[in-house]
């Protein structure tokens, strides 16, 4: 299995700095967790993009829930009735429950989810609070005069 390098994620994302480090771990030999396969792209500055494969799962069948910094994404398919005619000779289309959870950033809220095509998209966007975004702080132009403050002006 190839090791993937997400060092230089760290230095140009902003948002999912614990998510990577997950994801780092994800791919170890003995978190053998493969399924089903996603991408997390950046679409805006605060904006993100969860994109998961689930094809063969209807939107009934899928849940998503976010929760104190953590998304979890489910997924498990109805029992299909049995038809005595038919026997599948091979099964190449994997449809076993799933549980896929993701640590997001601080301030980081999901704005909404579709399934198309047999992918599910989950759009995220960090919203920082403005009192915790920087401000700029006008300096004041002297005029000549300064103010004394704790003893009296000699005259």
């Amino acid at each position: 299995m190839r090791h993937v390098d997400f060092s230089p994620l760290y230095r140009s994302t902003v948002g999912f700095d614990r998510l990577f480090t997950m994801l780092d771990s994800l791919g170890q030999p003995e978190n053998g967790q493969t399924y089903p396969p996603y991408n997390i792209e950046r679409t805006g500055e605060n904006a993100y993009r969860i994109t998961m494969a689930v094809a063969g799962f209807a939107e009934d069948d899928l849940t998503i829930e976010a929760k104190a910094n953590v998304l979890k994404v489910a997924g498990a398919k109805a029992d299909d009735a049995k038809d005595d005619n038919r026997e599948v000779l091979h099964r190449g289309i994997a449809s076993r429950a799933f549980e896929r959870r993701f640590q997001l950033a601080d301030y980081v809220e999901v704005k909404g989810a579709e399934l198309e095509n047999g992918l599910l998209h989950i759009d995220l966007e960090r919203e920082i609070p403005d009192s915790m975004k920087p401000r700029k702080i006008e300096i004041a132009k002297g005029n000549g005069s300064a103010r004394q403050i704790e003893a009296k002006a000699q005259n």
